[in-house]
């Protein structure tokens, strides 16, 4: 969907941030790509309507996206950034004169999280760049088809967007229906272009991921959107990736 090797284990850290609905007035979209199709004028149906499920949310290789990140419990709204670029993707919150600072990244096929700032955790010694493990955007878009689809809404604010509201969550425990143990690991709602799954606008995200934060939880809402390489640096500090 930001800060602890739980946090990036279970999301696309470089996917793992996070904001609130009617309160976030998204901006304007800089290239929406259509591709849900219009009705055909002058039409006549038989019976009724077929529902169409629409397609998963998509993390798409190339785009640049502004907004701002969340975290309500603790009064924090900073300004967020994510970057692709050729398949990796770098999620910024926050900076050095914000009381929180962090980057997510996918890197060459591996998950890293770096907190240089957080409230609670003292700033001396520097926290270390955790490379978790190997993750990739092709094994993020896996996790998004098992998506449920809640339906279509409208994120009201400046602008109205009309989006398509996904659920996606890791569960452990057993698979099989009935009274088996298992337990909730991370849930996230994702919410994206009608006309195009792969324009992102909003996401929350809950569960031990971020465990920084008493109420386990964060958005992020983004302002801006566009398909346009952005930049993915993997900082100083962070070890090569394997």
């Amino acid at each position: 969907m930001g800060r602890t090797r739980a946090l990036r284990r279970l999301a696309s850290a470089g996917a793992t941030g996070a904001l609130t609905l009617s309160l976030i007035a998204p901006g304007p979209v800089d290239d929406p790509q259509p591709s849900r199709p219009e009705p055909a004028a002058n039409t006549t149906s038989v019976g009724p309507p077929v529902f169409e499920e629409p397609r998963p949310p998509l993390l798409p290789a190339d785009f640049r996206g502004e907004g701002r990140y969340i975290v309500r419990d603790l009064g924090i709204d900073v300004p967020f950034t994510w970057q692709g670029r050729g398949g990796d993707s770098q999620m910024t919150a926050g900076g050095p004169e914000h009381p929180i600072w962090f980057t997510n990244l996918i890197y060459r096929n591996t998950l890293y999280t770096l907190t240089y700032k957080w409230p609670g955790i003292p700033p001396d010694p520097p926290r270390q760049c955790d490379r978790v493990g190997f993750f990739n955007r092709q094994i993020f878009n896996d996790l998004l088809k098992t998506a449920r689809f809640v339906g279509p809404e409208t994120l009201q604010g400046t602008t109205n967007r009309r989006v398509d509201h996904w659920r996606v969550g890791v569960v452990g425990g057993s698979t099989q229906p009935g009274e088996n143990p298992r337990f909730p690991i991370a849930l996230g709602d994702v919410y994206v272009d009608q006309r195009n799954p792969s324009q992102w606008w909003q996401v929350l995200q809950f569960g031990f991921q971020n465990l920084f934060d008493p109420a386990l939880d964060e958005w992020f809402t983004m302002t801006t959107f566009s398909h346009r390489p952005g930049q993915v640096t993997l900082p100083d500090r962070c070890p090569p990736p394997t």
